[in-house]
């Protein structure tokens, strides 16, 4: 994969749900973008949303990798949401054509890596019900399966809030010949919602995947919460290369609350996106999470680009 190789950092887009809901006005029940596909203005502005990343890749020289609106788009919240085995997978299907139709119509300006998006069984802040690595990657296999039957050159899980999920779903990827980046989330302490360390999380995916994951990445938190962790020495560091953090500084449980959007300030946070590149020697991925938008992660790529 090009976000690999050479030395172009590669941006992805921003809180996509948080930006079609609070900027952009559009319902999404259950937290779902992939829903979408059914109303004409949702997505439409999808592809606007997109857009606007695409511009900053070319403002600024850079790759882009473009997700699949799919975090919610596994089975158990399909089902809360009417969707079937059969129709879930043809909204995955479909999602990695049209993203596929975007690249067709761009690349010949900036790299483009096509990103089917995995999200969490349950709830991104919370563990809830966990599965072992063997069941969460029986789980997460019929989304993949999908996938791997699409234009999509990789797969990405989100929000992964404890290891044995990230386990399953790095399994999963392998085992259909896609490559997998996990992304953990952390709470304000820097661990993961589970009281384990970042460091040992990856540690303990490693071990169990035979280092099967092309890499990690920390996403749904502000640099403030977990910059102290990376400050720490570990070899694991070395294997973080992306970074989607939130805009806002609250908790997990502070944001489930909240009736507002907190956008935080781009630049206070692309100062933050600056000290953990201290602490990443291969930080190549650049985007957001929670919060954010266009402006957010503009403003971190011109100041690390």
């Amino acid at each position: 994969m090009p976000q690999l190789t050479g030395d172009r950092p590669f941006v992805t887009d921003a809180g996509m749900e948080t930006d079609l809901i609070f900027n952009r006005g559009l319902e999404l029940p259950d937290f779902a973008a992939f829903v979408l596909l059914e109303d004409a203005v949702g997505t439409r502005e999808l592809v606007d949303y997109y857009e606007g990343f695409y511009a900053i890749a070319l403002e600024h020289d850079l790759g882009l990798i473009l997700d699949t609106p799919t975090w919610r788009a596994n089975r158990d919240w399909g089902e809360r949401l009417g969707y079937d085995a059969t129709k879930l997978a043809d909204a995955n299907r479909r999602w990695a054509d049209i993203i596929a139709e975007l690249r067709a119509a761009w690349s010949a300006q900036a790299p483009i890596v096509l990103d089917g998006l995995i999200g969490p069984r349950g709830d991104g802040y919370v563990p809830g019900a966990q599965m072992s690595a063997g069941e969460a990657a029986a789980y997460h296999a019929e989304q993949i399966a999908t996938f791997a039957q699409t234009p999509v050159d990789m797969v990405t899980a989100l929000t992964m809030n404890y290891a044995e999920e990230a386990v399953g779903v790095a399994r999963a990827a392998a085992e259909h010949g896609l490559p997998a980046a996990i992304s953990f989330t952390v709470e304000t302490d820097g661990r993961l919602p589970t009281g384990q360390p970042l460091g040992e999380a990856i540690d303990q995916v490693e071990s169990e995947t035979a280092a099967a994951p092309a890499y990690f990445m920390v996403n749904c938190a502000h640099p403030t919460h977990f910059e102290h962790v990376l400050a720490e020495d570990g070899a694991w560091r070395e294997r973080i290369r992306g970074i989607r953090a939130n805009a806002s500084t609250m908790s997990h449980a502070e944001l489930d609350q909240a009736e507002a959007l907190d956008a935080g300030d781009p630049a206070e946070l692309a100062a933050g996106y600056e000290r953990l590149r201290a602490h990443l020697p291969n930080l190549t991925v650049l985007g957001g999470c929670c919060g954010t938008d266009r402006r957010h992660v503009a403003a971190v790529c011109e100041r690390l680009v």
